[in-house]
């Protein structure tokens, strides 16, 4: 069987790669985390349009799949965590150890070692097509970049413990089964589609009012909103 390696959607999707690849670079040679989030931002860019372009042009395939989560791996796991790990280092001694960060900082990994197994998840998992079981990767990515932004531009700093607090939560979110939902439209129409009107309505009222802190608060409203949803799905098959 011919496998087609470089369609339009696979380049999509190193291009993806490569900003995480840059990204983390970036991150640990130069501490860059202002570039890093940029970067970050059109890795997400490009994964999604790597989906969309797939299925408008008629070039899904298997090989995109995997390469897909390969450079999800990169962009949403490796490169994030060079993120965290880098906040970590750069917080200072907590009260509970002496040295700068110390051996607790590598509780940051986790990052990786939980998107490594959401993504392994996912693509074995066929309940995950209209909606999401656990975190996305993507998304838990955003959320630790723009951490980094908000700190490169003097704007949040984040005590020790609360950036190895908030690496273990976002790798625990990635791997639970809450239920999240996906911003894959049905159509335009009202129904089926007003919980996503609303959380993009949510969305933009944060941006024009928060600015730069939009992006933490928009990742707390995805995981608040899912979670409230999934525990009344649940409360309703109960009672089924």
């Amino acid at each position: 069987m011919k496998i087609k390696l470089f369609t339009i959607p696979n380049l999509l999707t190193l291009s993806n790669l490569l900003c995480g690849m840059i990204a983390t670079v970036a991150i640990l040679t130069d501490g860059d985390l202002h570039l890093a989030f940029w970067l970050l931002v059109l890795a997400a860019v490009f994964d999604f349009f790597d989906g969309f372009t797939a299925r408008l042009l008629h070039q899904s395939s298997p090989i995109g799949l995997q390469l897909d989560s390969l450079a999800d791996m990169v962009s949403s796991g490796v490169a994030p965590t060079a993120v965290m790990l880098t906040l970590a280092w750069q917080a200072g001694s907590s009260w509970w150890t002496a040295d700068t960060g110390g051996p607790w900082s590598w509780i940051v990994l986790l990052l990786a070692v939980g998107t490594a197994l959401r993504l392994a998840k996912f693509n074995i998992d066929d309940t995950q097509r209209t909606e999401f079981c656990g975190l996305p990767s993507p998304a838990a990515g955003l959320f630790c970049a723009s951490l980094g932004l908000l700190h490169a531009e003097g704007m949040l700093s984040l005590p020790y413990e609360a950036v190895l607090l908030a690496a273990a939560a976002t790798a625990w979110l990635m791997i639970s089964p809450i239920r999240m939902f996906a911003l894959k439209f049905h159509g335009f129409g009202w129904r089926g589609n007003r919980l996503r009107y609303l959380f993009l309505g949510a969305c933009v009222v944060l941006i024009l009012t928060l600015g730069a802190y939009a992006i933490p608060a928009i990742f707390v409203l995805y995981v608040v909103v899912s979670l409230v949803r999934w525990l009344l799905q649940g409360l309703r098959a109960a009672e089924a």
